[in-house]
């Protein structure tokens, strides 16, 4: 049985991984002039995996590391003006309207009234705390709750905090890596459903168990699947 619901947010609940394309082509533009066309998207990435240690993950992370990345390609040549440039682009990030997704609104409106929902995600906590009041959802939750790192421990200690069985407990997210497979481990319950255009993600683990859960193509399919569930119970 399901009794509590968490939902990831970014690109489970709204959009964000637009944001993130739409700046890395701007830097790889920027970067292709300082190259002579040689830069290679690898780069940049390489450098976010190895700041998440530091920064954890979000824009400000991204944001720093797209600095880091000019300067060791350019060996410091980097023009100030195009440094601010950067930093410019990652306020234009933290500052976007939150564009909720498709509905996303109707599903919550539909089942807060049965479960007690739950946000739990990741990256900068002033950050996810305004896109979460600006996205005019808030109402639909008990709380949020931000983590540095999605992993089996921080989902347990949530899980502690609130008083909840892991057996009751479901996780509905787009990452396979931070969403389904942390929460599995630690014997919840999980719900994939992919984002469109979103970044491949490194697994780097195996699945716990075959069809250990469950995927589906949109978050409206969400009401209909958790009833059939209980009709089946």
């Amino acid at each position: 049985m399901v009794e509590y619901i968490a939902f990831d947010a970014d690109d489970t609940l709204w959009q964000s991984e637009t944001h993130f394309r739409e700046a890395q082509a701007q830097f790889r533009l920027l970067m292709q002039e300082y190259l002579n066309g040689s830069y290679d998207d690898r780069y940049l990435h390489e450098t976010e995996r190895r700041n998440i240690q530091h920064y954890g993950v979000g824009i400000k992370s991204f944001g720093l590391s797209m600095i880091e990345t000019a300067l060791e390609l350019t060996g410091g040549r980097i023009s100030p003006e195009h440094i601010r440039f950067l930093v410019n682009i990652t306020k234009e990030m933290l500052a976007a309207p939150v564009q909720v997704l498709p509905e996303v609104e109707a599903v919550l409106d539909e089942l807060s009234g049965d479960y007690p929902l739950m946000v739990i995600t990741s990256g900068d906590l002033l950050d996810q705390e305004a896109r979460f009041v600006r996205s005019g959802l808030s109402e639909y939750f008990r709380c949020l709750e931000v983590l540095s790192t999605k992993d089996p421990f921080s989902y347990s200690r949530i899980l502690r905090r609130h008083r909840i069985r892991p057996e009751v407990f479901l996780m509905v997210g787009n990452s396979l890596r931070s969403d389904i497979w942390p929460v599995l481990e630690i014997g919840g319950q999980a719900v994939y459903i992919p984002s469109p255009g979103a970044r491949n993600e490194p697994l780097q683990m195996e699945e716990p168990r075959p069809g250990s859960y469950v995927r589906l193509e949109h978050i409206g399919q969400l009401p209909e699947w958790l009833e059939a569930r209980l009709l089946a119970a």
